[in-house]
């Protein structure tokens, strides 16, 4: 049994502005529910407009004072932070698991351990916001590169990872010096609201991180479209980002997109095959599916085409459903029943076109759980092989010639993440310089990094979550230039005046 008691630690409200919970004004309340059961463990007051307000003043107030402290004192903070989280670590796999339905075990091994990571490896980057060196580049100026925050940083992040995406938008933020509002999904606020009190707790000023919960075309819409907010940072669906950056052009900002993925995994005829059939299960049902990386299109080369559908139906039918809390459960339930019926939606749609190997039906339970599905024969431009469908679903299709199975991984609007699966190194290195994603794996899938950066190409967004790229998203560049000679009338004086 999980021992996370949501409405005792946010009974003062899901809002946390300057330093404290408070409750939303919209007069709208909202339920969270369970998904392994369908109870309502947590009902609150949704954030409004004058909520959003609040937030952005309390963090525009914050922001000389944490813009201006030095690099080493910000670096401090952001350690302690990381030592809060470390030590309330099981708290924070408690809340993530009740609010999503995660199995705990990757809650307290994926989800927690990586933004504990995460916020280490940022307090250590804050002390490394470098430009290029000065130099004199005229013969008669020095040049040199500031690098400065922006300012009051609005994000808004997804359900399917709270506690990971609200450090993914805060950590790199705040280490270079801005301030931040974040709007989590109403759905799971609670790791976001737990995140914030730790950074309070480790010493953090009151406005430096404030969260707002509430719907999106309320409260998101207003974050978005505030004059006061210099950055919008957003994950979501593709659609809703676009939605985003219309708002957030309206009003010239700066603004960061990871959006949908719909991510290949190509298995050359030379692969180890059981190797590839782990990590297909893997990579399609981390989350249950959830996941804008997930392995979700397999294209096998022909000659292991059948052995793979059968050894990922095999596996498949072994993953254990279950209590998310339950060290022994391997799939939880998705985020919600309405979910669970988009994805069996899908799935339903595809029997009149391919085969539906093993899974494909919601379980007798209360919670909204699914069986791990495979489906295979679809064609290349069916609905099941094109449309992002976020649950534990792998489509698989056949190839022949090494040319198909990169022009059918690269078939797409999308391009987060990839996996190429072969023993030979120019095969394989053929696959990374041509499929057009923004991270593509070799003989693995799923593993990120703090050092590495994260984010798309094409409509599954631009710009760089984690690693030192993503201060490229948090700063601004300011080219400094100094004058060396004293000189009153420089030469270049007489192309608008005079003669030399």
């Amino acid at each position: 049994m999980h021992n996370f008691q949501a409405q005792d630690h946010f009974a003062d409200g899901a809002q946390y502005i300057a330093g404290r919970l408070t409750k939303g004004t919209s007069g709208t309340s909202h339920a969270v529910v369970d998904p392994a059961t369908g109870d309502d463990v947590y009902t609150y007051e949704l954030a409004g407009s004058d909520d959003v307000d609040a937030a952005v003043a309390a963090a525009a107030e914050a922001f000389p004072g944490w813009a201006g402290a030095t690099p080493g004192e910000r670096s401090d903070a952001m350690h302690r932070f990381a030592g809060v989280l470390a030590a309330r670590a099981e708290e924070f796999a408690q809340a993530e698991s009740l609010q999503c339905g995660k199995p705990i075990k990757l809650s307290r091994e994926f989800d927690v351990p990586g933004t504990v990571d995460n916020a280490a490896f940022f307090a250590g980057a804050a002390r490394h916001l470098q430009g290029q060196s000065a130099g004199e580049y005229t013969g008669d100026h020095t040049s040199y590169v500031r690098r400065e925050p922006i300012g009051v940083v609005g994000s808004i992040a997804p359900w399917n990872y709270p506690l990971q995406m609200a450090a993914w938008k805060v950590l790199p933020a705040i280490a270079a010096g801005n301030t931040i509002v974040l709007k989590p999904a109403e759905l799971t606020p609670f790791t976001s609201l737990l995140f914030a009190q730790a950074a309070t707790e480790a010493g953090i000023p009151d406005g430096v991180v404030n969260i707002v919960t509430g719907a999106g075309r309320d409260a998101g819409e207003h974050l978005v479209g505030h004059p006061d907010v210099a950055m919008t940072s957003f994950t979501g669906s593709t659609g809703v980002g676009k939605r985003v950056a219309e708002i957030a052009t309206s009003t010239v900002k700066r603004l960061h997109l990871e959006l949908g993925g719909k991510a290949p995994f190509v298995v050359f005829d030379d692969a180890d095959l059981e190797a590839a059939v782990h990590g297909a299960v893997a990579g399609a049902l981390i989350n249950t599916g959830q996941d804008c990386t997930a392995a979700t299109r397999a294209y096998v080369q022909r000659p292991l085409y059948e052995a793979f559908v059968q050894g990922v139906a095999d596996l498949m039918e072994s993953v254990r459903l279950g209590d998310p809390f339950d060290p022994s459960t391997d799939l939880g339930p998705l985020i919600s029943h309405a979910h669970r019926d988009r994805v069996a939606g899908f799935v339903d749609r595809a029997r009149s076109y391919a085969r539906v190997v093993t899974g494909g039906e919601a379980l007798q339970h209360p919670g909204a759980y699914y069986k791990p599905t495979l489906v295979a024969d679809a064609a290349q431009d069916s609905e099941i092989v094109q449309s992002e469908i976020f649950g534990p679903v792998l489509v698989v299709l056949p190839f022949d010639s090494d040319d198909e199975g990169i022009r059918l991984a690269n078939d797409t609007p999308y391009g987060l993440a990839a996996s190429a699966w072969s023993r030979d190194v120019f095969r394989a290195n053929r696959a990374t310089r041509e499929i057009k994603a923004g991270c593509v794996w070799v003989n693995d899938h799923i593993p990120i990094l703090s050092e590495m950066p994260h984010g798309g190409y094409k409509a599954s967004g631009y710009g760089k979550d984690m690693s030192a790229y993503s201060f490229e998203e948090y700063t601004q560049v300011k080219h400094v230039m100094f004058d060396n000679t004293a000189v009153v009338r420089k030469d270049w004086h007489r192309t608008i005046f005079g003669d030399r």
